[in-house]
């Protein structure tokens, strides 16, 4: 949305989040919609190494009609905090399309992701099916074959790899089609498939002739224990959410029900629906922020449990959202634009990588849900800029207007994109909190920010030595051969990252000596983005031990593939305890295989 009709629309929320709260005496708690800086629709996410990635389309703001330009991802290790990857495709991805960038899904094979969507073909005037493909769950995406996979006019495919490895691509309305997909998923085998549309499958529709079954859009197939469902947007207008089961991936189908009742300001819904961390999640969207509609929507999340039988249960629309799936770490360095809940701001992409926080005014918010702040954090630091003299960013807890932790000044720096650095103190910060972060200043736009991280003392905060980089090599070595250098070329956040090239083993990596750091039998967190110089090799932070004139090694992260066009986050918790005394503690990354050479950035041990 436009900052300034953000700005009105946040101050109309905040005048009914007032009165709320006048009337009922209870605190406010909304994180649904799971975005708010623009509006978004049509979810289709995708669980890969750890994290929910979520695939949306962009709805314009002030549209009257599905008017999209481009698709939007998010991801969240927690179903709460979202960080904001931006636009990696757009229509003008695809040379043949025209318009209309509708709901599609991705998919992870042969260690890319390939993004099926809806287009218009410029040359016939008909929607279209297109594949996007990229080696990193964020893009940027390209157009995998340079014409459309299939046309028929119709539009929302979902994609679903069987257990046998057999790929099967849906689409359609106001029928329902489906191919079965190549190994390379950028072709399919056989002709077009349509599957019947029968009263028994999908339901009865009263009142439409020519529709008589309750099938409408948007189908979304998966298997759950030897079980297919096919999850879908019921009778038009306004749609609800039903859902069909099958004994094979194409049918016989039997309408099971409904998943979500007609509800909401929009007129059309969507859904997704995933398995994570031991929770199942339906997504789906409505028209729940200012300004929603049909034409402007946004995506929202609940968990649900599957019944006894396997049966869907019935959900409603909350406001609430999903619970929180684990906790956020402030001593890691954070991207601002990684949001539970957010007032007034929006984000842009940023010339240190990423995206940042933007167009914040006087009393915009940022909200961060679950902070597990342990012993205590004692400092904050934020990456700033503003063209203007600057504002102040204040570090609350429990609601924007919460106890005050600490104001960080930040001044004029003479950019929006002219990055700099500013620390304050903070005390009070301990246990879980839910952090907000208020900015405050003068007239117009204040300031914009990049990333930020807490310090702390004893059990809290970073122990890593130059964890960000910036200072090039220093505290940082070799483990085993190769030579570690620092640029400027490849980082991830900030001005440097650190790269090790002339690997002659998969154990040698760029490595920190935390010998004098641990505490036998404590837990650590580790998290460092890493990237390659090329090939596609299973990346791990380690800790090798040595007490006693033994050495073991721990596994700090899980393996996890990386690849040269994007930065992934490795990240995971250990406790690392011996016998005897610990004469050496060396953290490093490595690969399961291979001597790619590696960049790193952004590393936490604490």
């Amino acid at each position: 949305m436009t900052a300034r009709l953000r700005q009105t629309l946040a101050a109309v929320a905040a005048m009914l989040c007032a009165i709320t709260l006048t009337a009922f005496a209870q605190p406010a708690r909304a994180d649904n919609p799971i975005v708010q800086t623009i509006y978004t629709a049509d979810p289709a996410p995708l669980v890969h190494n750890g994290r929910v990635y979520l695939y949306t389309g962009h709805d314009e703001d002030n549209s009257t009609y599905f008017t999209m330009k481009e698709w939007r991802v998010y991801s969240s290790a927690d179903l709460v905090n979202w960080t904001d990857h931006g636009s990696p495709m757009s229509v003008a991805t695809f040379s043949w399309a025209s318009a209309d960038a509708w709901a599609g899904q991705v998919v992870n094979r042969n260690g890319k992701f390939y993004w099926y969507v809806p287009v218009k073909n410029r040359t016939t005037g008909r929607m279209a099916i297109g594949v996007g493909v990229s080696t990193s769950p964020t893009g940027p995406f390209t157009d995998a074959i340079g014409r459309p996979l299939a046309e028929n006019g119709e539009i929302d495919p979902t994609v679903f790899i069987d257990d046998d490895g057999q790929a099967y691509l849906y689409w359609g309305n106001p029928n329902l089609w489906y191919v079965r997909l190549n190994s390379d998923m950028i072709s399919y085998s056989g002709g077009v498939t349509q599957i019947p549309l029968t009263t028994a499958g999908f339901g009865t529709r009263t009142g439409n002739t020519s529709r008589p079954t309750l099938y409408e859009e948007g189908p979304w197939v998966y298997k759950r224990n030897g079980l297919y469902y096919n999850v879908f947007a019921a009778k038009c207008c306004s749609e609800f959410i039903g859902y069909s089961t099958a004994p094979g991936p194409t049918g016989p189908w039997t309408y099971r029900g409904t998943v979500m009742p007609t509800q909401g300001s929009s007129f059309t819904n969507h859904a997704g629906i995933i398995d994570f961390n031991g929770g199942s999640y339906f997504f789906y969207h409505n028209g729940a922020l200012p300004g929603g509609s049909g034409y402007t929507r946004s995506v929202a999340v609940e968990k649900f449990t599957y019944n006894a039988d396997g049966t869907i249960p019935t959900m409603t629309m909350t406001t609430a959202g999903a619970p929180q799936n684990g906790t956020l770490n402030p001593y890691a360095r954070q991207e601002a634009e990684t949001i539970a809940w957010s007032s007034g701001v929006e984000t842009e992409p940023s010339s240190e990588g990423g995206l940042n926080v933007a167009n914040i005014e006087n009393g915009d918010y940022v909200k961060v849900k679950g902070v597990a702040f342990g012993g205590g954090a004692t400092s904050f630091t934020a990456r700033v800029a503003s063209a203007t003299s600057g504002g102040r960013i204040e570090v609350r807890t429990g609601s924007p207007t919460g106890a005050l932790a600490g104001t960080c000044t930040v001044p004029g720096t003479g950019g929006w994109q002219a990055w700099t650095s500013v620390s304050c103190t903070m005390t009070g910060l301990s246990g879980t909190q839910d952090l907000y972060l208020r900015f405050t200043g003068g007239g117009g736009f204040l300031l914009n920010v990049n990333w930020w991280q807490f310090g702390g003392t004893g059990t809290g905060g970073n122990l890593l030595t130059n964890a960000g980089m910036e200072d090039g090599a220093t505290g940082w070595q070799v483990n085993g051969s190769g030579t570690l250098t620092a640029g400027t070329a490849t980082v991830r956040s900030g001005t440097r990252a650190l790269t090790i090239a002339g690997r002659t083993g998969s154990w040698n990596g760029p490595a920190q000596d935390v010998t004098t750091r641990l505490t036998n039998g404590r837990s650590y967190t580790t998290s460092v983005w890493v990237r390659t110089q090329g090939g596609t090799p299973a990346a791990k932070a380690t800790l090798a031990l040595t007490a006693g004139g033994t050495t073991s090694y721990l596994q700090l992260t899980p393996a996890t593939t990386v690849n040269a066009n994007g930065w992934t986050l490795l990240s995971g918790t250990a406790t690392p305890s011996w016998s005897g005394t610990l004469s050496r503690a060396l953290l490093y990354v490595e690969t399961a295989a291979g001597t790619d050479n590696l960049v790193i950035d952004d590393a936490s041990f604490q």
